[in-house]
């Protein structure tokens, strides 16, 4: 997947854009007051994003131990932002599944909206609205049934200026749209539309352009992706915005704010060369504020702006500059007791680490056909199971993987419907996964109480 990045705006008169970046899906929505916002949960490290892969590759790097620490170590967003209509839902799903085997809460960047950036450094996007709302739809339904979050489309709302009224108001019904169309696809997805920063476009402004667009269909708006203003900036320009939506008759709407970048100093827009900037807040549910359900690292830190280096690339001097001297991440203390031995509450899993994937455990299939891999997180008395199904050199339209669970009983599936609990078990796709094209993977995964599966027995296509 590209990464991609852009300019930033200070005020509505001089030009900003968005970023997208490579990065992290979903567990459980609940109401708390913990949280002080809708979501609770952790949210979900993808160990495949550009920086985790560049600390990797240079373990003897003098700035490696720092960036591994205070940002390889942290959620960031992953960014779709390739028009690819034929292999997002396979992307998204696989995406998904991972994080849904994690437990934890995905961030997913939306960036493909027509005449993106206006042209700018991240200019790019579908070719019309129509091939837009196929692409969403494909997206859609990827994303199952866990709680995901949207950043949908960062400086579509802030950055008209190169807009007719005509094409506003068609970028407006697509993004109201597309908000429907994912929350069709999953009904646990949590949507925010872009919400500028708050020294850009008037909070009043603001309101006017995210009701155009369809904010009462989503859960509210996101705010400093494209800028690295103080966290209680953001937070008293949300503030306003909520209340001018109240004023319209929108309530219930939240804020979530981009914290990747805003623990130093503003200036010039431009990250590339800025050295007193810093990470800000590391990325959370827990805010605190009934206003902000997250504060999240959407632009993830160390990809360039594009003054300086390509747009999106990962520069580790970037991402130095940014994290040295930057506090500590916070730590949790391991629990002194082991997970319970009944199956945990599907709104309260517990949180383990990502599985890595092995080699597959079926025989990949030399022409047509399946084969699938399997990742078990294990505990006392239960485990999740991570379930790769990838085709052979042609498509399939349809699958079934049988598991060994000798000594396991399952308790729950995601992207897969189930036949039997113990045993031998099958898991046939669902309607919107069976399609899988030559080469290409799709996942499903399973809960259960026991021992995990001991191996796959068997992929077959229908």
């Amino acid at each position: 997947m590209a990464i991609l990045s852009s300019l930033r705006r200070r005020s509505a008169a001089i030009s900003v854009a968005a970023v997208a970046g490579a990065t992290a899906v979903g567990v459980c929505l609940a109401v708390s007051s913990a949280s002080a916002g809708t979501l609770s949960g952790s949210l979900y490290r993808d160990p495949s994003s550009a920086v985790v892969r560049w600390v990797a590759a240079n373990p003897g790097d003098s700035r490696t131990a720092v960036i591994r620490d205070k940002i390889a170590s942290q959620p960031q967003a992953r960014w779709f932002a390739n028009f690819n209509p034929s292999t997002v839902q396979s992307e998204v799903s696989g995406f998904i599944g991972a994080a849904n085997a994690a437990q934890q809460i995905p961030v997913l960047a939306v960036y493909e909206i027509t005449n993106r950036d206006c042209g700018g450094a991240s200019a790019g996007g579908a070719p019309d609205l129509n091939q837009y709302q196929t692409w969403v739809s494909n997206f859609a339904r990827g994303l199952g049934n866990q709680t995901v979050i949207i950043i949908l489309e960062t400086d579509s709302l802030a950055l008209l200026t190169c807009l007719s009224a005509a094409e506003i108001n068609a970028r407006n019904q697509a993004i109201s749209t597309a908000t429907r169309t994912i929350k069709s696809g999953n009904p646990n997805a949590k949507v925010y539309l872009d919400g500028g920063h708050s020294t850009w476009n008037s909070a009043g402004e603001t309101a006017n352009r995210l009701r155009a667009a369809g904010v009462q269909y989503a859960d509210g708006f996101f705010t400093n992706v494209s800028n690295y203003n103080s966290t209680s900036s953001e937070a008293n320009f949300g503030r306003a915005v909520i209340s001018a939506l109240n004023g319209m008759g929108i309530s219930g709407k939240r804020q979530v704010i981009d914290t990747s970048r805003n623990g130093g100093a503003s200036g010039d827009w431009c990250g590339d060369d800025n050295t007193d900037r810093r990470i800000g807040q590391y990325p959370t549910t827990n805010t605190g504020d009934g206003n902000i359900d997250a504060y999240l690292w959407v632009k993830p830190p160390g990809e360039a702006d594009g003054c300086r280096f390509t747009a999106g690339s990962f520069q580790p001097d970037l991402a130095f500059s940014l994290a040295n001297g930057a506090p500590n991440p916070p730590t949790t203390t391991p629990p002194t007791t082991p997970p319970p031995t009944t199956t945990p509450p599907t709104t309260t899993p517990p949180t383990t680490t990502p599985p890595t994937t092995p080699p597959p455990n079926t025989t990949p299939p030399a022409g047509d056909g399946c084969y699938a891999s399997i990742a078990v997180n294990q505990w006392a008395g239960g485990f999740t199971a991570s379930v790769t199904v990838t085709a052979g050199k042609s498509d399939i339209n349809g699958w079934t993987v049988t598991v060994a669970l000798p000594g396991g009983a399952v308790t729950s599936a995601w992207n897969a419907q189930v036949s039997g609990t113990s045993g031998t078990v099958g898991f046939t796709n669902v309607s919107y996964n069976g399609r899988v094209l030559g080469r290409q993977s799709t996942t499903f995964g399973f809960q259960g109480t026991g021992t995990g599966p001991g191996v796959l027995a068997d992929c077959v296509t229908s």
